[in-house]
Formats: structure tokens, C-alpha cells, sequence
């Protein structure tokens, strides 16, 4: 079990999803703009190392305008061998990797034109992590997206699109249970269809399932993940005290969280902690999970 952050590091004074404008937009400006993404990438993969935080979600901007077509930069030839770089750290330390599109990513669209933007959008994701030289195990997530007034509707189409999607993504792509629409079962269901390894989001399965418990959504969809794909993948937080409903926690909540590796005892995952504070609370975690027999303790 690798416990980890989503996207920024608050400790550090820099980002690794620095963007712009796209009336900014330049050959100049995203040179330059990448070029610092990757520094601070770079910064936090080193942080992440020394501190033991094994799990980590790449940003989306990385590469800013990347699957726009305003975008004619050639980013993979001029950063390549950086990007190479820093995958060869990833594997020698033992990260897990994952990104996660906007939630404009929406393939089930009955719109083609929003397709094929969220295929230009995967494709990039998928593109960075092929370029870092990373197996099946680093991921790109997504929502299931829209009901569009029939669920049943949606989901097929959603299968007929995932099929359609080129195979460097459908290789890496996995979904995610969220808080209103698709709830576990329907991730299953899709699974079923398609092969797609199911992510268990903990939060969003509290604000929408179907009466399972968390431990059993957790190892239904734990039994999706093939082998190449690497050990399930887990989204975790809880809600912020006198928030609104589905408020993300701004610091973790640490008997909340080992309640939850209590309850999770028999599964063996990877927990990114989608919590306000970022790697303060990802080192909480860390100290919390105390000797549980699944932590990975990194090279």
C-alpha cells in the first residue's frame, strides 16, 4: 500500500500545472511554462522520496493547451528526454503514478464534438505516462460522465465509446464511482463490459450507492484490477465539519482514517488522500497506518 497526494505540493513554492491564457498562447510561452512544470516536478518526486509518499497524481497541465489544437508545439520531442528522465526516478523509487482529466473529459457525451476533445485529452494524458516509459500500472482516471436523461442509454454508450478510444488508452484508462450519478454498481456493470478497472472513490460512495457497505464496494471493485494493472487504486477523504454535503476535508481526520484501514484489513491498495492540505495531511496518513502490514516502504 502506497499512500499519496494529488497534484500539488504546499510545502514547496512551486507547481508543476503552471498554465496561461490561451490568448497568451506561444511557442516561447509554453516552452518556457513546461519547462518549469517539469522543475517542480521534479522537486516534488524528490520531496515525495525522502518522505515516503509513494503515490502521486500528476497534473493535467503539465503540459498546458496539450491536446487543444491551438497547440502546434512539438512537447514530446523537445521534453522527451526529460520526461524520460523522470520516469526512470519513478520507477527507481517505486511510485505509483496517476492523472486525472477535468471533468470536461466526458466520452459517454452524445455530443461527437465533446467526444473526440475528451480522445484528444486522453490520448495527451496517456501520451505523458507512455513518454515517462511507465507500465499499466500508472493510470489515467475518469468520471463515467452524464445520464442525459437515460441512464441505461448512457452507459451503453459509454462502452461502444470506450471501444472506440485508441488502445494506448483504453490500456490505462480506469473510472470512478462519484457522488451523484454512477455509483459503484453502475462502475461494475461498465467493468463487466468492458475490462475497465474500477477505482473506489470512499467519499462519493458515502453520498451515493446502493446500500453496499464501504468494505464490500471496495473489494467488488478491487476484483476488476487485472494483474498489469497494478493493485487497486483508492480515493479517500471525508467530509469537512460544517461543510457543505460533499465537501472535501480540509485535514484528514486520523481516527476516520484508520478506521478505514481497520475496515479495509483484507484488501491491499493504493490510497490517494484528495484532502485540502495536500502532503501535510498525506504524512499524517503515512504516521497513522503505523505498522499495518500492507505500507510500502519505498527503496
Amino acid at each position: 500500500m502506497r499512500i499519496g497526494y494529488p497534484c500539488i505540493n504546499r510545502s514547496l513554492g512551486c507547481t508543476a500545472g503552471r498554465t496561461f491564457r490561451l490568448a497568451s498562447y506561444s511557442r516561447r510561452r509554453m516552452a518556457e511554462t513546461v519547462a518549469l512544470n517539469l522543475d517542480c516536478l521534479e522537486k516534488i518526486l524528490a520531496f515525495n522520496a525522502v518522505n515516503g509518499l509513494l503515490f502521486f497524481r500528476i497534473s493535467s497541465d503539465l503540459i498546458p493547451f496539450a491536446s487543444h489544437p491551438v497547440c502546434r508545439f512539438p512537447w514530446a520531442e523537445r521534453f522527451g528526454e526529460r520526461l524520460r528522465a523522470i520516469g526512470r526516478l519513478i520507477k527507481k523509487q517505486g511510485f505509483r503514478i496517476s492523472m486525472h482529466p477535468d471533468q470536461f473529459t466526458l466520452i459517454n457525451s452524445p455530443d461527437g464534438g465533446v467526444f473526440n476533445r475528451s480522445a484528444a485529452e486522453l490520448e495527451y494524458h496517456c501520451r505523458v505516462l507512455d513518454l515517462m516509459g511507465l507500465d499499466r500500472t500508472a493510470r489515467v482516471q475518469i468520471h463515467v460522465g452524464g445520464v442525459y436523461g437515460d441512464r441505461e442509454t448512457s452507459m451503453k454508450r459509454f462502452v461502444e465509446r470506450f471501444r472506440s478510444l485508441d488502445r494506448a488508452v483504453r490500456r490505462r484508462l480506469t473510472i470512478e464511482n462519484d457522488e451523484r450519478l454512477y455509483p459503484v454498481a453502475d462502475c461494475l456493470a461498465l467493468s463487466r463490459a468492458t475490462g475497465v478497472p474500477v477505482l473506489f472513490d470512499l467519499f462519493h460512495h458515502r453520498l451515493n450507492h446502493r446500500r453496499e457497505s464501504a468494505a464490500d464496494a471496495l473489494d467488488a471493485c478491487a476484483a476488476t484490477w487485472p494483474a498489469a494493472a497494478g493493485i487497486p487504486m483508492v480515493d479517500y477523504s471525508s467530509q469537512q465539519p460544517g461543510g457543505r454535503p460533499g465537501k472535501h476535508a480540509e485535514s484528514i481526520d486520523t481516527s476516520h482514517f484508520k478506521r478505514f484501514l481497520r475496515a479495509t484489513r483484507g484488501i491491499d491498495f493504493d490510497v490517494m488522500l484528495e484532502i485540502k492540505d495536500k502532503e501535510k495531511s498525506a504524512l499524517a496518513a503515512l504516521a497513522a497506518a503505523g505498522r499495518d502490514r500492507r505500507l510500502a516502504m519505498g527503496v
